[in-house]
C-alpha cells in the first residue's frame, strides 16, 4: 500500500511539474514575441470608421469629421499623402510640430502648439 501511495504522489508531482513547465513555456514564448514585436503591437486609429481626420488651421489641434461632411470653420483637411491614420504613426508625429496656416501652407507649429 505504501508503494502505491508513493507512486501516486510522484505521479501527482510529475503532472504538477509538467503544468508549471507548460505555463512557464507559454509565458516565455509570449514575452519573446512581445519583445520581438511579432505582430502583437496594438495601434490605435486616429478616427473611428466612417470618419476622417482634419487639422485645426494654425495650430496642432485636430478633429474627426464624418465621411461626406466638410470640416467646420477653422479646420481643413490634411494635405493629400500626409494624413495621420494611427496614433504615433509618421504623420501623427509630424503634425505635432507642423501646422497648416490660413494660406494652406505647411509651416512650423507656433510655440505651445
Amino acid at each position: 500500500m505504501r508503494q502505491t501511495l508513493r507512486t501516486s504522489r510522484a505521479a501527482h508531482r510529475s503532472r504538477r511539474g509538467a503544468r508549471r513547465f507548460t505555463a512557464g513555456a507559454a509565458l516565455g514564448v509570449t514575452t519573446a514575441l512581445m519583445l520581438a514585436g511579432c505582430g502583437l503591437e496594438y495601434r490605435e486609429d486616429i478616427c473611428s470608421a466612417g470618419e476622417y481626420p482634419a487639422t485645426h488651421v494654425g495650430s496642432t489641434g485636430s478633429a474627426c469629421i464624418s465621411d461626406g461632411e466638410q470640416p467646420p470653420k477653422g479646420y481643413t483637411r490634411y494635405p493629400e499623402g500626409k494624413v495621420p491614420q494611427q496614433v504615433d504613426d509618421k504623420w501623427d508625429v509630424y503634425w505635432r510640430t507642423h501646422v497648416v496656416d490660413e494660406n494652406g501652407d505647411i509651416v512650423d507649429a507656433p510655440e505651445g502648439g
